[in-house]
C-alpha cells in the first residue's frame, strides 16, 4: 500500500491515479483520534491488524478522487528523529574526498562507520513539488537522493535477522548538503550544513514493507534538468538497513515514525537556481524538486 499525506492533513492510499481517504475510514472505525497526525496513522497501521484491515476495506469502497486533484505533502512532517547515514557507498566516499578534503574510511568497521550517523531537524522537511532553497551564505549546495525507512514498531536491541520486522515502509529522502562554507575537511558540521530549512525532501508517499521484498535490491535514478546524473543500486551500500536498525536500536529506542535514511550513492552535484531534480527509487516511485535561491 502507498500511504500518502494530502490536502488538509488527510491520510490516503494511492492506487494507480486515485487517492482513497483511508484516514477517514480509520477515524470512523475508532482507530484514530479526531486530530491525528501521520505518526499516529503509521503507528496504528503497523501495530493494529484490525486497522490495516479497515484501511484495505476502504480501498474497495469506491470512494476516491484523482491523484492529480490533490496536493501531496511530505508523508510525515514531525518524525521523532531523522537518522541519516554518512559515507555509506564506497563510490560516494571517493567523490567526497574532492569535495570535503581527505578522509580515510578504509580502516573503519561497520560500527565505526555507523557511528557517523547524524541527525536532521524536522523543520528542514519539504514534500513533493516544494522547492529547496539555496541559503544566501552558501556557495555550494549538493543534492543527495536516498532510500529512507520509516519505523513502525518500537525497537530496542533488535537483531539484524529481525530488523525489518520493525519497518513500516519506505520513502525517498532528498538530503541536501551545504559544502561551502563549513564543509572542507570538517565532518562535525553535518547537522548544520544539512539542517537548513527545506534541506530534507520526503515523498511522494510511504510504500508499506510488504510491497518490497528486500530494501537492498532497489535501483536509484536521478535526473538534473532532464540529464541522467545518478544511477545506483541499494545493494551497493556498505552497511545495509538491517545493520542500521541493529546499530541504532542498541544505542537508543527507535519509536514509530523515526526515519532512517541510508546514505547517497555517487553522482551528487552542485545545484543552481532554476534547476529541476527528478529522483526515483524502484518500487517506491518518483519525486520532483525545484531549486530556488534565498531572496
Amino acid at each position: 500500500m502507498r500511504i500518502c499525506h494530502y490536502n488538509d492533513n488527510r491520510a490516503g492510499a494511492v492506487i494507480g491515479d486515485q487517492v482513497y481517504p483511508i484516514g477517514d475510514a480509520l477515524l470512523k472505525a475508532g482507530h484514530l483520534p479526531p486530530r491525528h497526525t501521520m505518526i499516529e496513522v503509521i503507528e496504528t497501521l503497523a501495530n493494529e491488524p484490525a486497522a490495516m484491515t479497515c484501511a484495505r476495506d476502504a480501498l474497495r469502497s469506491g470512494q476516491s478522487r484523482p491523484l492529480s486533484s490533490v496536493t501531496l505533502h511530505a508523508p510525515i512532517t514531525n518524525p521523532p528523529a531523522i537518522w541519516a547515514a554518512a559515507a555509506n557507498y564506497k563510490d560516494h566516499q571517493a567523490e567526497m574526498k574532492d569535495k570535503v578534503g581527505p578522509y580515510d574510511w578504509s580502516s573503519f568497521s561497520k560500527d565505526d562507520l555507523m557511528a557517523e550517523f547524524f541527525l536532521k531537524p524536522s523543520s528542514s522537511i519539504i514534500g513533493p513539488g516544494a522547492p529547496v532553497v539555496l541559503p544566501r551564505i552558501s556557495k555550494h549546495v549538493d543534492f543527495e537522493c536516498e532510500l529512507c525507512a520509516v519505523i513502525g514498531k518500537t525497537a530496542r536491541h533488535v537483531s539484524e535477522e529481525h530488523a525489518l520486522d520493525y519497518v513500516f515502509g519506505y520513502t525517498i529522502c532528498w538530503d541536501f548538503s551545504q559544502r561551502d562554507p563549513w564543509g572542507k575537511s570538517r565532518h562535525n558540521t553535518r547537522n548544520i550544513r544539512k539542517g537548513f530549512d527545506t534541506f530534507t525532501g520526503l515523498g511522494p508517499w510511504i510504500v508499506t514493507r510488504d510491497e518490497i521484498d528486500d530494501p537492498q535490491d532497489l535501483a536509484i535514478r536521478v535526473e538534473q534538468n532532464g540529464k541522467l546524473v545518478m544511477t545506483a543500486h541499494t545493494g551497493d551500500m556498505i552497511c545495509g538497513l538491517r545493520d542500521h536498525i541493529r546499530f541504532l536500536s542498541d544505542v537508543l529506542t527507535l519509536r514509530p515514525g523515526v526515519l532512517i535514511t541510508t546514505g547517497t550513492p555517487a553522482g551528487v552535484s552542485q545545484l543552481a537556481e532554476g534547476d529541476r531534480l527528478r529522483g526515483s527509487i524502484e518500487k517506491i516511485g518518483e519525486m520532483e524538486i525545484a531549486v530556488r535561491a534565498e531572496k
